[in-house]
């Protein structure tokens, strides 16, 4: 066959033969190095890469407006971008109705991309858990002489009156250390913390541009009660967010007194010790901070240093 010419392709089903499956996936791992891909209706189309009619041209952009399968799942929510490239190289993608194989394919942006029944089944049984980190454990990566929050996901310290026991049985013990932090704690703050398995999950909490809402209790060295015009300034620098000395800007959603020593914090951002160097800039030492709240999560009463199962009630 030569490159310059069209042909259509369907990719291996499934319920084919072993060796035919394999000899027909050998054939596209030949041709690969010599076709630009792309899907057109149902069909894998597959085009000479040396033809100078098949390059696009400056003004169609990105192969006039296609784009990699893989990147596309992970867009539309349906996997991570690792994963999507394990379920089609599987054959657990569905491209307009059709089941694809090749995980370097290009489509159209509009394109009906789903998931097979077994793609989907692992991605439903993939689970998020919400942990009460208390004072003194990292919340990543181990420091010296430093324990890592995850050590505390043990079946021991589940919080099973917060649990669902149909999300129990989805996830061996072996698992529970292989979970991702989503955000972090510094050593010397509590409060809720975020382990998943869902890279979907994972993406849009590490997203700066999500603009997820995290709420918390932090409590300082000074009386801010009553309120004189010395705290009143230092809270609307506050409201209005404070440059450090290297230019890095640290700002707030919203700060609220909510009583003698204690204030209420709402970020959308998080940069390291971000609320510890706002309080700083303007004299106020923090002696606890909490979080207690991220989007629609809250910690509610989970013990500290027990965890329980994100519950469908839990809106990120």
């Amino acid at each position: 066959m030569h490159t310059n010419n069209l042909c259509f392709f369907r990719a291996p089903k499934p319920n084919q033969p072993p060796i035919i499956r394999v000899v027909m996936l050998r054939a596209i791992a030949t041709l690969r190095p010599a076709l630009t891909r792309r899907v057109h209706g149902s069909a894998l189309l597959l085009q000479g890469s040396n033809s100078a009619a098949n390059q696009p041209s400056s003004s169609q952009g990105n192969d006039g407006g296609l784009v990699r399968l893989a990147k596309l799942m992970a867009q539309k929510g349906l996997c991570s971008r690792r994963e999507a490239e394990a379920y089609i190289q599987a054959g657990d993608v569905l491209v307009n109705g059709e089941r694809v194989q090749a995980d370097w394919l290009k489509v159209p942006a509009d394109s009906d991309v789903r998931l097979d029944f077994r793609a989907q089944r692992h991605q439903d049984k993939k689970v998020t858990l919400v942990l009460n980190k208390p004072l003194g454990y990292v919340s990543s990566q181990p420091e010296p002489n430093k324990t890592p929050a995850v050590r505390l996901l043990t079946f021991e310290n589940e919080c099973q009156e917060l649990s669902r026991a149909k999300l129990r049985q989805n996830v061996e013990p072996v698992n529970l250390w292989k979970m991702a932090v989503c955000g972090r704690l510094d050593v010397n703050s509590t409060g809720l913390l975020l382990f998943t398995q869902d890279g979907k999950v994972a993406k849009k909490l590490l997203d700066p541009k999500s603009g997820i809402e995290k709420e918390y209790l932090v409590r300082v060295d000074l009386n801010l009660d009553p309120m004189t015009d010395d705290i009143r300034k230092k809270i609307e620098v506050l409201r209005a967010g404070v440059t450090s000395e290297e230019g890095i800007t640290y700002r707030a959603k919203s700060v609220e007194v909510l009583n003698a020593n204690q204030l209420r914090v709402i970020l959308t951002e998080g940069k390291n010790r971000h609320i510890r160097r706002m309080c700083e800039h303007v004299g106020l030492r923090v002696m606890a901070l909490k979080r207690v709240r991220i989007g629609g999560v809250k910690l509610g009463a989970l013990p500290v240093g027990q965890w329980r199962y994100l519950q469908p009630n839990d809106k990120l």
